[in-house]
């Protein structure tokens, strides 16, 4: 049985994004045949990602801000919690937003206190994606918050009275 292994650069017109180089192994199969029935196989030598979402939809990673027992113990492993379901129609997360989120495989109820994304005029934007978690009457699962709140949301009433009474800083 032989087999022949042929490399070569893809030339920049076939390129893919992120594949910098293939190879092509040209196999022969164990019993003589014809040249025509040799399989071609291609594999890659690199790959690339696709770039991360500055906006909140589902398994958005996020940081929480609160000093609750199971936030910190989340932070302790270094597994950031995800978002399961955004709670408005669009399905894309805003400040001041309900969210649905998995930390340490159980499902709790967040507010989304700030964002990576692109804001309305006098809005700040935040580094991290940042949450409060709350149980399901509402109430913050915390006493405190570590990062400042935007100020723009003390216009949103709800259940957001709460979550800013907690806060110590406003931009």
């Amino acid at each position: 049985m032989i087999a022949k292994v042929h490399h070569e650069a893809v030339s920049p017109a076939r390129h893919f994004s992120g594949f910098k180089k293939m190879s092509l192994a040209l196999i022969a199969l164990p019993r003589p045949v014809a040249q025509s029935t040799k399989r071609v196989a291609a594999t890659c030598c690199c790959f690339s990602t696709t770039q991360a979402f500055c906006e909140i939809r589902n398994l958005a990673r996020m940081r929480i801000v609160d000093n609750s027992a199971i936030g910190k113990a989340a932070a302790e492993i270094g597994k950031p919690p995800r978002v399961i379901n955004v709670y408005n129609k669009k399905n894309v997360g805003y400040l001041g937003d309900k969210v649905l989120v998995t930390v340490k495989g159980e499902m709790r109820r967040a507010y989304i206190v700030g964002l990576r994304q692109k804001q309305k005029p006098n809005v700040p934007r935040m580094d991290t994606n940042n949450i409060v978690l709350v149980d399901d009457n509402g109430n913050p699962l915390g006493n405190r918050i570590h990062v400042p709140v935007p100020s723009c949301l003390k216009g949103k009433g709800g259940d957001l009275t709460k979550i800013l009474s907690l806060a110590t800083k406003f931009v």
